[in-house]
C-alpha cells in the first residue's frame, strides 16, 4: 500500500530551496574537509607536527560549524508559519532527487538529519521527515570521472621488489628517503616469508588505497595482497628517521594489530577521499568485523558514524530482550553509568550535583569530554558518542534504575508509558575497569596477568603524558582493560594539560610540628601535584606495588613530570607507535644491517 502521507507531486518551490540550502552546506562542509585532508601531506613532508594537530582538532569542529550556518540561514529566510508538515515531506523528497549522483550521499544525509533536528521537534524524528533509514545506496557509486579508489600491482609481472618501490613512490612524497632500497627488501623479505611457500598465482595482485593515511607523526600505506582465492591484508607505516629524511617503519601483516590501528582510542586518521564510501568498503574488506560506523569515525567522519551506531542500536533494541541496569564498577561521584548487558557499550550521563570532595559544574565536565574529542588520544583515552534526547523502550528499563537516575539527574529525565527519555549521554565502548580486573587475577592467583595490567597501567599513565594529558583522578576505577588487553582511561572530569600542571616535592618538614601535623605546613596552589602522594592510594596491593616499583617507579617522582612537561613546553613531539616495537624494522633487519 503507498504511504499516503507524501505528496503525488512535489509542488513546493520553498522545500527544493531549502533541499537546496542544505545540500549547499554540506558540500562546503565536505570540500573544506578535504582540504585539510589535504594539507595533511605538506604537514607530513615538512614534520610541521605542531601544524598537524591544529589542523586535526579544527577539522572536528567543521561539521558541527556548517550545520550552524545552515540552521542559522534557513531560519533568517524562511518564515515559521510557511513550513507545514507538507512542505518538510517534501524537503526530504527533494533532498533525494539532489542527491541522484553525488559521491557522498550518506553523508549528505546524515548532514540532512542533523540540520532538521536542530528544526524541528522529537515528533517529526521519523522517516517521513528524515532519514532514519538510508535512502541512497553507496555500492559502485564512482564515476568515469573520479579517480580511482585504489592501485592495482602485479608482482608477477613486474617483481615484487619493483613493485613495493612503485608502491611507495607513486604516493609522490616531496621528502627523501633516507635509504628506500634498503627498507624495500627488508618489506620484499617479510612479503615472501608472510607468503611461506605458498604458490604465486599468474593473477597476484597488490591492491593499495590511493592516498596515504596520516595520523600524529606517521602516515600508513593501507592494502591488500590477492593470491587465487585469498586475500592478505597489510599497512606499511611511513616516519620521519631524522628531519627531512623517511623510513618505511615495519609492515603490519596481523589482522589484530591491524584493527588497533583503527582503534577507538585513536585520533583520527587525516586522508583525501573523493568517495568515502568506497574507502571504508575497502577497509572492511581487510577488516571485516570492524563495524561501518567504527570504520567512518576513523577516518574522519565521525557524524555519520555516529549516525550509523544509533542505527545499530536501534536494529539491537529490536531482536534482543534483555533489560539495560547498572553498569558494574564502584560508583562514581560525577556520572551515572548503565549498560545494556549484550550491547558493548556503557551510556553515561551527568548528575545534577556533586558531592564534595568533587568541584565542577556541567558544563566544566561536557567542556572535558569535548578536550578529547578534539585531542590526540595517543590509544590511551576513549573516544566517546554524544547524543541528546535518546529515546529508549521503557520496558527495558528496571525501576531501580530509574529511581536511581531520578535521584541523581532528575532534569536529564523524562518517563512516559512508552518512553524513556534521557536529554544528554555520552556513549562509550564497555571495558573491564581495572581495578575489577587487578582483583581477578589475584584471586585466580595469575601473577603474570597481575603484572601485565599494572604495567600496561604505567604505559597508558605515560603515553598520556606525552600527549600532554594529566588524568587527574589516577585510581584503578577510573581506567578500563580493552578486549585487546590494553589499558585506557575514561573517566574525563578531573584531566588537565600536563602543561596547566605544577609538579613539586613535598618539601622537608621544617621542625617535629610540621612532622606531626595532619593538615599540609606548606601552601599548595590550586594546579600543584605531589607525585610521592600518588603511592598512597595506587600502592596499598602489596603484589601491585611490587609490579609497580618494578617497571613505573619514576612516576612516584617529580623529575619524571618536570622533564616530560619540560619538552612539551619546548615544542618536542614525541612518536606514537599504534604497534608493538618489536615488529619495527629499526629493531630487527635494519640494526642486522649496520
Amino acid at each position: 500500500m503507498p504511504n499516503t502521507h507524501f505528496p503525488k507531486l512535489l509542488s513546493s518551490q520553498i522545500a527544493f530551496d531549502i533541499a537546496r540550502t542544505i545540500l549547499d552546506g554540506f558540500d562546503k562542509h565536505y570540500h573544506l574537509f578535504r582540504i585539510s585532508s589535504q594539507q595533511a601531506k605538506q604537514f607530513f613532508e615538512t614534520g610541521d607536527w605542531k601544524a598537524a594537530q591544529i589542523a586535526a582538532r579544527e577539522r572536528i569542529q567543521f561539521y558541527d560549524t556548517r550545520v550552524r550556518e545552515c540552521v542559522r540561514t534557513l531560519e533568517d529566510d524562511y518564515d515559521e508559519n510557511d513550513l507545514t508538515d507538507e512542505v518538510w515531506r517534501e524537503v526530504k523528497l527533494h533532498y533525494m532527487g539532489l542527491l541522484i549522483d553525488h559521491l557522498r550521499p550518506e553523508l549528505a544525509e546524515t548532514f540532512f538529519n542533523t540540520v532538521c533536528t536542530k528544526l524541528l521537534n522529537r515528533n517529526y524524528f521519523h522517516n517521513d521527515f528524515i532519514f532514519v533509514r538510508p535512502a541512497t545506496s553507496t555500492e559502485y557509486i564512482e564515476r568515469d570521472d573520479t579517480p580511482p579508489t585504489y592501485r592495482v600491482y602485479y608482482p608477477a609481472t613486474d617483481g615484487l621488489n619493483y613493485t613495493i618501490k612503485r608502491i611507495v613512490t607513486n604516493f609522490q612524497l616531496n621528502t627523501p628517503f633516507e635509504d628506500l632500497d634498503r627498507d624495500v627488501a627488508v618489506v620484499e623479505a617479510r612479503l615472501r616469508e608472510h607468503f611461506g611457500r605458498e604458490k604465486l598465482e599468474p593473477n597476484h595482485q597488490i591492491q593499495v588505497l590511493a592516498n596515504l593515511f596520516y595520523r600524529n607523526k606517521s602516515a600508513y600505506i593501507i592494502g591488500k595482497g590477492i593470491n587465487g582465492n585469498r586475500e592478505y591484508p597489510f599497512v606499511i607505516p611511513l616516519m620521519h628517521k631524522r628531519k627531512n629524511e623517511l623510513v618505511l617503519d615495519t609492515i603490519l601483516f596481523d589482522v589484530m594489530q591491524i584493527t588497533v590501528l583503527f582503534s577507538f582510542t585513536r585520533a583520527y586518521f587525516m586522508v583525501d577521499m573523493e568517495v568515502p564510501s568506497a574507502y571504508v568498503q575497502f577497509i572492511r574488506s581487510i577488516l571485516p568485523k570492524k563495524p561501518r560506523s567504527e570504520i567512518y569515525t576513523m577516518i574522519g567522519l565521525q557524524k555519520h558514524g555516529k549516525n550509523l551506531f544509533y542505527r545499530d542500536f536501534l536494529h539491537h533494541l529490536k531482536y534482543s530482550s534483555d533489560r539495560i541496569e547498572a553498569a558494574p564498577g564502584i560508583r562514581g561521584l560525577v556520572m551515572l553509568v548503565f549498560a545494556l548487558p549484550s550491547f558493548p557499550y556503557v551510556f553515561k550521563l551527568i548528575k545534577d550535583s556533586f558531592p564534595p570532595p568533587k568541584e565542577t559544574t556541567r558544563a566544566l565536565i561536557k567542556e572535558k569530554y569535548l578536550l578529547v574529542k578534539n585531542h590526540d588520544r595517543v590509544g590511551r583515552m576513549a573516544d566517546t558518542l554524544e547524543y541528546s534526547d535518546v529515546a529508549f523502550p521503557r520496558s527495558r528499563f528496571s525501576e531501580e534504575l530509574l529511581e536511581e537516575i531520578r535521584q541523581y539527574a532528575p532534569s536529564m529525565l523524562e518517563v512516559n508509558d512508552e518512553e524513556v527519555v534521557i536529554k544528554h549521554l555520552y556513549i562509550e565502548r564497555r571495558m573491564t575497569p581495572l581495578n575489577i580486573w587487578l582483583t581477578e587475577a589475584e584471586q585466580r592467583g595469575d601473577m603474570q596477568a597481575m603484572e601485565q595490567g599494572v604495567l600496561e597501567y604505567g604505559n597508558a599513565i605515560k603515553d598520556l603524558v606525552s600527549a600532554n594529558i594529566f588524568p587527574g583522578d589516577m585510581l584503578y576505577k577510573n581506567f578500563g582493560v580493552t578486549r585487546h588487553g590494553r589499558v585506557v582511561f575514561y573517566d574525563y572530569d578531573e584531566i588537565e594539560y600536563i602543561t596547566d600542571c605544577t609538579f613539586r616535592k613535598i618539601p622537608l618538614p621544617r621542625n617535629e610540628e610540621d612532622e606531626m601535623s595532619a593538615e599540609p605546613w606548606y601552601p599548595i596552589a590550586k594546579n600543584d601535584v605531589f607525585p610521592e602522594q600518588f603511592g598512597t592510594f595506587l600502592l596499598g596491593n602489596q603484589k601491585v606495588k611490587e609490579f609497580f616499583m618494578k617497571h613505573h617507579a619514576d612516576l612516584l617522582t617529580a623529575e619524571y613530570w618536570q622533564g616530560r612537561k619540560l619538552r612539551i613546553v619546548e615544542g618536542k613531539v614525541d612518536d606514537v607507535f599504534p604497534y608493538p616495537q618489536d615488529v619495527r624494522f629499526i629493531n630487527k633487519e635494519l640494526a642486522q644491517q649496520k
